[in-house]
């Protein structure tokens, strides 16, 4: 498991020495961000990140090696995240060591979230939920939203698709606020 573009380009990440956490592929998160950067309007460098359910870090690492402006990672156990990102000497992150369902109230708004929540769990829809209870997000934020791909992902009723891809067992939902 690599970091796939910009100033880490090729860095391997620690990886987990047991299944609890399941990074995406490398392939996948070089698609998402493929599709992420063509919905843009602006660089990257614009834009505050939130990786949920972070395990490595690897989606929040690949936005700041492209130049993040800022990337928060959320997880019950930070411990290969802050590895990683020690490892690739990134300082504009910062972390909420837990729950993902269980979300402070936002300090910063985020423009683009990421959810990789274990598969079949039903653990995606309370952590939009807290999103939106916790102003998380934006007029215009981004949620992605990886899932198995024959997992149902319920919605809260201030969200809809945009799109979704499937990649191997993973299908990728983007999310926006209904206008």
């Amino acid at each position: 498991m690599r970091i796939i573009a910009g100033s880490c380009r090729g860095k391997k990440l620690f990886t987990p020495t047991d299944n609890r956490v399941r990074p995406t592929a490398d392939r996948a998160r070089e698609a998402v961000f493929s599709i992420l950067i063509s919905k843009l309007d602006e660089p990257l460098s614009n834009y505050r990140f939130m990786d949920i359910f972070s395990g490595t870090g690897a989606f929040g690492l690949e936005a700041c090696s492209r130049g993040a402006k800022q990337v928060t990672f959320v997880d019950i156990n930070l411990n290969l995240t802050k590895k990683n990102v020690a490892a690739c000497g990134f300082k504009n992150v910062d972390y909420i060591n837990k729950d993902a369902r269980l979300l402070p109230h936002a300090r910063e708004k985020a423009d683009i979230i990421f959810m990789d929540a274990p598969y079949n769990l039903g653990l995606s829809t309370p952590v939009l939920e807290a999103l939106i209870k916790q102003n998380w997000l934006k007029e215009d934020s981004l949620i992605i939203v990886e899932t198995a791909n024959d997992e149902e992902l319920i919605l809260p009723k201030e969200l809809e698709i945009i799109d979704e891809r499937i990649y191997g067992a993973a299908r990728f939902s983007f999310l926006v606020l209904k206008k």
